[in-house]
């Protein structure tokens, strides 16, 4: 199985409004739960997938869009920020590969176990 961290690396830093432009991506029955402020992006989590919008270029006006359906999440886990350690981290293992998401002390680590839970459980 192939370790994306290498190639995708988020750090979710606080929670956000879901950007117009990631909404006119929803299909229907489809609902943006929550979304979060990377560096330079936007995560939206769903009720069906992770949406993440990864702004390229010096403008940003190129956008690569990833979405990591639930449906093909085998397995996750969470870890909650430390006295030390100042970033929450999710882990995904998918029929891609494993990911992780960073989730600095603003975000909500254990809503975000929920909705995760809610999604594939």
């Amino acid at each position: 199985m192939a370790d994306l961290n290498a190639i995708m690396a988020w750090t979710f830093t606080e929670e956000v409004a879901v950007p117009d432009e990631i909404k006119d991506l929803l299909i229907d029955g489809e609902v943006a739960e929550v979304a979060y402020k990377t560096i330079r992006d936007v995560a939206v989590v769903t009720n069906k997938r992770f949406i993440i919008a990864d702004k390229q270029g010096l403008t940003g006006k190129k956008v690569e869009i990833y979405t990591i359906p639930f449906k093909s999440i085998n397995m996750y886990s969470t870890e909650n920020a430390g006295r030390i350690d100042f970033n929450a981290e999710i882990e995904l293992w998918t029929k891609a590969g494993k990911l992780k998401f960073n989730l600095n002390k603003k975000v909500d680590v254990r809503k975000l176990d929920k909705i995760i839970a809610n999604a594939i459980l």
